[in-house]
Formats: C-alpha cells, sequence, structure tokens
C-alpha cells in the first residue's frame, strides 16, 4: 500500500513550491499571495525506488475571521486525518510566529508522525537560525531550500525511514480483487455498498489493515468473493466538520490506490461534473481498470436507448482518450443492476489479468502495423517486426520492438493500444505500450 504525505503550514513558506519539487512537476500554483492554493493537489513522488502520495494544503490559519482561511484550515484537518506522515513547513526568514507554534500544538495531539521541515535554507548562516524551531517540540528540523532543490534528498531520505516504522502490511488474500466504490459526495456510495451487502452480515467480515484504520471488507456470497475497499460507509469519518468534496478526493485516494477495480459512482440527475473528472485522474494516474456506475437511474424520467445512448456518450468524452469502460446505469435504491455491477467489475478484473500468447499476438498484430505502418520522419522508415505481452505486470503491458523506438510517437502507440482492444477483451483496463530496439 502506497504511504500518504501531507504538506502543512501557514501560508508563504513554500508548501506548492516544494510539492512541486518532491512530484517534480508544476502542478501547484506558487504565488506570494496567501491563499493561493485553495484547491488541493496531489501528486506522486518516486525515491530509491520507493513511491509514495504527497497532498498539497492550503495555508493553515488558526483563529481566522477570512472564510477561506476557516475553509483551508479544515481541509488541512482533514489531510492529517488522512495522512501517514506530515511534513509541518517553517520558514527560516520569518522565524518561529505564533502561528507555528499553534499548528504545532494541533499536530502534537494529533499523534501523527511529524516531520519539521525549515524552508528557504540558502547558506550556512540560515541553517544556524532554524535552531529556534526545536521550540514546537516536533524533533529535529530538516533544512531545506524548496527552490533549489538543498537538502530535499535528506528530506526523502528522512520520510522513506519513516516509513518503514508504519505498519502498512494488508492480512488480506492478494489472490482475492479489491474493489473500491468512489465518487463525490450524496452519490449513493454507501447505498451500493449497503445494496452490496445486504442483510446477511455474518458472511462479511472486515480487517484492519494500517494503523490509518483501512479498512477491507471481504464479500463472499452469490458466487463472488472479493474485498471492498475503504470506502464510504465501511470508514468512519472520525470527528471532523471537512469542506465535502476535498473529503471525498482524500477518501478516494486511499480507496483507489488500495483497488484492481473502481468503481466509479456518477449522479444520473446531475451528470458528469467537475469532482468525478477529479477522482477520474486519481484512477488514471494510479493504473487501476474501471467500471462506471451512473446511480439513481429511477429517478430519471426519459430512459430510452436515445437517453442512454447520450450518456454514454457524454461520460467518454469527458474521459477521452480512455473511453473503453463499461458504463451500467442502475439504482441502489431499488437494487436495479446491483448484481450486474458485481459482475461487470468481476470480467474487468480478469480483463486486468490477461495473457495473451506471443504467437497470436504477432500473428493479429504484425498484418495490421504492415498495413499502417508508423509514419515515416525525416525520410526514416520506422520497422516492428516483434511484439510480445510483458509478463508479471499489475496492467497489460506490450512490448514492440522497432528499428527506430524513438520516432514511434504517441498517436501511433494509441493505434497500436486500440487495435489490441478490438481484438482481445481488455474492457476497463488500463494498457501500457512500449517501443523497445529491436
Amino acid at each position: 500500500m502506497a504511504n500518504l504525505v501531507a504538506i502543512v503550514g501557514r501560508p508563504n513558506v513554500g508548501k506548492s513550491t516544494l510539492f512541486n519539487r518532491l512530484t517534480k512537476t508544476r502542478s501547484a500554483i506558487v504565488s506570494s499571495e496567501a491563499g493561493t492554493t485553495r484547491d488541493r493537489q496531489y501528486g506522486k513522488c518516486d525515491w530509491n525506488g520507493k513511491e509514495f502520495s504527497v497532498v498539497d494544503t492550503g495555508g493553515w490559519v488558526v483563529n481566522s475571521d477570512d472564510i477561506f482561511e476557516e475553509e483551508i484550515r479544515k481541509q488541512v484537518i482533514v489531510a492529517t486525518e488522512e495522512a501517514d506522515i506530515v511534513l509541518f513547513l517553517v520558514d527560516v526568514l520569518n522565524g518561529l510566529t505564533d502561528w507555528d507554534e499553534d499548528v504545532a500544538a494541533i499536530l502534537r495531539r494529533s499523534k501523527l508522525p511529524v516531520i519539521l521541515v525549515v524552508n528557504k535554507v540558502d547558506n550556512n548562516s540560515q541553517q544556524y537560525d532554524s535552531y529556534e524551531f526545536y521550540k514546537l517540540g516536533l524533533g529535529d528540523p530538516v533544512c531545506i531550500s524548496a527552490i533549489s532543490g538543498s537538502g530535499t534528498g535528506e528530506l526523502l531520505d528522512t520520510i522513506i525511514d519513516m516509513m518503514k516504522g508504519i505498519n502498512n502490511d494488508d492480512d488480506v488474500d492478494e489472490d482475492i480483487p479489491r474493489f473500491a466504490v468512489v465518487g463525490r459526495p450524496n452519490v449513493g456510495k454507501s447505498s451500493i455498498i449497503n445494496a452490496f451487502i445486504g442483510e446477511d452480515r455474518h458472511i462479511v467480515t472486515e480487517i484492519a489493515g494500517t494503523t490509518r484504520d483501512s479498512i477491507y471488507t471481504r464479500y463472499n456470497k452469490f458466487g463472488f468473493d472479493f474485498y471492498l475497499v475503504d470506502t464510504a460507509g465501511i470508514r468512519r469519518k472520525n470527528k471532523v466538520t471537512e469542506d465535502l468534496e476535498f473529503y471525498s478526493v482524500m477518501r478516494s485516494i486511499r480507496a483507489i490506490e488500495n483497488s484492481d477495480v473502481c468503481i466509479l459512482m456518477i449522479d444520473a440527475t446531475r451528470g458528469i461534473e467537475g469532482q468525478d473528472m477529479n477522482i477520474f485522474q486519481l484512477i488514471q494516474k494510479n493504473n487501476k481498470s474501471l467500471v462506471v456506475v451512473v446511480n439513481k437511474w429511477d429517478l430519471v424520467e426519459d430512459k430510452s436507448q436515445k437517453a442512454i445512448t447520450f450518456f454514454e456518450d457524454a461520460i467518454r468524452k469527458r474521459m477521452a482518450p480512455f473511453t473503453d469502460f463499461p458504463i451500467i446505469f442502475a439504482s441502489a435504491l431499488t437494487k436495479q443492476r446491483i448484481f450486474k455491477v458485481l459482475e461487470t467489475a468481476k470480467q474487468v478484473y480478469d480483463s486486468r489479468k490477461a495473457k495473451i500468447g506471443t504467437t497470436k499476438l504477432n500473428e493479429v498484430m504484425l498484418p495490421l502495423i504492415e498495413a499502417t505502418p508508423p509514419p515515416s520522419i525525416k525520410g526514416k522508415y520506422i520497422k516492428i517486426k516483434y511484439c510480445s505481452q510483458l509478463p508479471n505486470t499489475q496492467i497489460p503491458s506490450f512490448v514492440f520492438y522497432a528499428n527506430l523506438p524513438q520516432y514511434v510517437k504517441d498517436p501511433y502507440k494509441r493505434f497500436l493500444e486500440n487495435k489490441i482492444r478490438e481484438n482481445w477483451q481488455l474492457t476497463g483496463s488500463p494498457i501500457n505500450i512500449f517501443i523497445r530496439q529491436k
């Protein structure tokens, strides 16, 4: 299971800059204006072969009258509720402030592993200035400069060392599929889980996984055997009065990372919205298989095939270029097509584990490649002579051997993926395409 690291601190200490540095992206907006970061940023960090998730939070201001700062404070509390490790960022240029002390007091009460990070340390003399932060009672500070990258290697080493002490071994059977029901608030996640489980609760067992109360609920009736992972209605909400939109993403992060197949719930009465796309992008980032369930279909007046087709086209258009996934119109309340959801999720899981023989793959793909070869670049013709499926991968991954692999661009890779999907049943599962030197 991937660990979740949250970056917290007061405004303008460099949280977004550190987030961009750790995730090697520029997705978080960096500005000197307080309160710039209001929408949460989520990314991946890889260090020495260890991967973990990073969440950038807004500036934490205690006892503020500003409405945005109050909402940001709520979201930071949610982040710390969900995180395994907190990076508490302070600013050596401004020194220790009352805000820092207030935030440190809250973090000490949380009992979470906290790394005190002193930012904007650009020279040795400033490193001596960092000693005053020992007053916060959060251990030895790690001095960094997020903008230049100085000290971030030591910070990452500290994070990885701290993760070794976190119990993230799940007492679950790895051969049993893990399904996560995810979606924005009030879309019917709890209702569909209750519909899955029903009243015969004696056949459902809950297994506590990590120290952060990650719970697996095993479902083994009607010929099915799978785990429901970290979903609404199973995990408790603790005592957080959270911003619902942010809360749904935070809970979705864990559910998605610990699943094989994600059942993405969409409200039929509202259509696909921005928050649905945020969660869909999390599913894509984590290479998870997908089943889309349009819930509350019983409340829709027009249930004609034309309306269904219109709805499906709208969903696939928003989620393009990945469009090969099943869409089910269901009602958790009336239990309409609930069994179909489980059947489809199992089929998608089987697609994820599909193995295609090398001989058959070449028999089908090589004539298609010969008929539609990669476009020539600078007068150089690209020839693909052989292909195979890579073994022991989380999702179906295929390698094509070419004389000039560097000239095969993404559009042609999508062509190869589409042809594989046309000839083999891989619906709902992401696919990796690699081009290597012959």
